[in-house]
């Protein structure tokens, strides 16, 4: 077989690859958004929802969704963030910077219902948090860190080497290069990290289901992060499970589309600055 016929076959391959992918993600995007739009309005998505009557909304598991994300952000990305600049530039070559790459690598791969009964443990029962939007967070935050440490740590390193040289050569410190330098450099790494893990936290259920309950507060918006928070990912599960409602069916389909709906607008919203932030680094490019 010649090198033009490999070449062709894995041409080939790669292409059909690339069309089953796009064909079974446009399938999915049909499926979910073609059941679940019809079903979405004004009340579904801002009203409180109903026990056993059909025609309840989903506001409450919408605002604890974003109320989550948040929060775990606030904990795990100044952490992952130093976290990974101490990796990637201040730790030696040891056998200890190893075992903790190794440890973080480790944790990256364990699955979330692990961490959601780690989180039970010690925020619902040591901690005293019991079910909470606060320690679903937290716990959130846990599952996270993992992959914002390896995040940063990576896209530090791809910075060149000249930009930390040149920026230590003008006589700036070691914290006045990270910041003014290497972060900014990184930037559009980091965001896309940062995207990816407020993505997974949107959609995440297994970790909240045993941390921040199936219940929502009387009160809509309730600021308290220690009241119980049922996020819509939740909800989903829930009125899929184990609803009394006679509507479940219809409102496991809405909230499915609405949360593809509110990760794509995250996605977007986030991703369009980024990509414009790297044209402007690079130059236009």
């Amino acid at each position: 077989m010649t090198s033009k016929t490999t070449d062709r076959i894995a041409t080939v391959y790669f292409w059909a690859s690339g069309i089953v992918i796009i064909a079974i993600l446009a399938w999915f995007l049909f499926r979910i958004l073609g059941d679940g739009i019809p079903h979405l309005s004004w009340h579904f998505i801002f009203g409180k929802p109903e026990e056993i009557k059909a025609g309840g909304g989903v506001g409450p598991q919408l605002f604890n969704s974003f109320y989550v994300l948040i929060l775990s952000l606030l904990i795990s990305i100044p952490i992952g963030l130093f976290s990974g600049i101490y990796l990637a530039v201040y730790a030696q070559k040891n056998w200890f910077t190893d075992l903790v790459r190794i440890s973080v690598e480790a944790l990256s791969s364990v699955p979330s219902i692990v961490f959601g009964l780690f989180g039970f443990l010690l925020f619902a029962n040591l901690l005293g948090l019991k079910f909470s939007i606060l320690g679903g967070a937290a716990t959130v935050a846990l599952l996270n860190l993992p992959v914002m440490v390896r995040v940063t740590e990576e896209s530090i390193r791809t910075v060149p080497d000249s930009y930390w040289e040149a920026s230590l050569a003008l006589g700036s410190t070691k914290w006045q290069a990270i910041r003014k330098v290497l972060i900014p450099a990184a930037l559009p790494s980091l965001i896309t990290g940062i995207t990816l893990i407020a993505g997974r936290a949107l959609g995440e259920s297994a970790i909240l289901i045993y941390t921040a309950g199936l219940s929502v507060s009387r009160f809509f918006p309730d600021f308290n992060p220690l009241k119980m928070g049922e996020t819509l990912s939740v909800h989903l599960w829930y009125v899929g499970a184990e609803a009394l409602v006679p509507d479940a069916k219809e409102i496991a389909k809405g909230s499915a589309a609405l949360l593809l709906i509110v990760v794509l607008i995250f996605n977007l919203l986030v991703s369009i600055p980024s990509r414009i932030l790297q044209k402007r680094l690079s130059g236009g490019k």
